[in-house]
């Protein structure tokens, strides 16, 4: 029997936009469970064993400094495998913690997994949602958003699965292309669907 019959994955790339899309589903009165949320409150935790693992260059006031550390993994494959090692095993925990009292409600409830894919971490969830935006818009974004450069841009992007084959292996996919209304109708006929 599927354990979490009521879940369904939100992912996508960088920048294209799922935590818009969760941001509108939680609005619709969906349950949303954010493992970047998750991510954030547990890296915070963890500045002593940063500290130790990367240097304590990447801690400032006792917490991880994300910038310095997000530009130390992305560009390096294998501190980010190190950075994963040490925060995946607590992240998931949470999130299938979070899920088990999630699935009581028996109604359909999300997600957010940014590397759903990558990491093949998530077997326990089976339907799988794809915020999909083309690369050279999520270029733009994340240049815009993040105050990157294009090299740091796709750099980023580079480290995950390309969102094209993310696309294909979706279950369900939502077109982020131009604005947030677009998107709001996007989510809302997504929603009308059989889920």
């Amino acid at each position: 029997m599927d354990k979490f019959k009521n879940a369904i994955v939100v992912t996508g790339c960088i920048g294209s936009g799922k935590s818009s899309v969760c941001e509108i589903l939680k609005k619709k009165g969906y349950e949303v469970i954010d493992a970047d949320k998750i991510s954030h409150e547990i890296l915070d935790s963890l500045g002593d064993e940063i500290s130790a693992v990367f240097g304590s260059e990447f801690v400032k006031d006792s917490k991880p400094d994300r910038k310095k550390l997000g530009v130390l993994v992305f560009k390096d494959r294998k501190k980010l495998k190190i950075l994963e090692q040490i925060l995946h095993p607590k992240i998931k925990a949470e999130i299938l913690r979070k899920a088990k009292i999630l699935e009581k409600l028996n109604k359909v409830y999300f997600v957010d997994i940014p590397l759903f894919y990558e990491s093949s971490n998530y077997p326990e969830f089976k339907r799988v949602l794809v915020v999909y935006a083309p690369k050279e818009l999520i270029v733009e974004r994340i240049m815009k958003r993040n105050l990157l450069t294009k090299d740091e841009a796709l750099a980023r992007i580079n480290l995950q699965l390309d969102i094209e084959k993310k696309r294909d292996l979706a279950d369900f996919v939502i077109e982020n292309t131009r604005n947030l209304d677009e998107l709001n109708s996007k989510v809302d006929e997504f929603l009308r669907g059989d889920l």
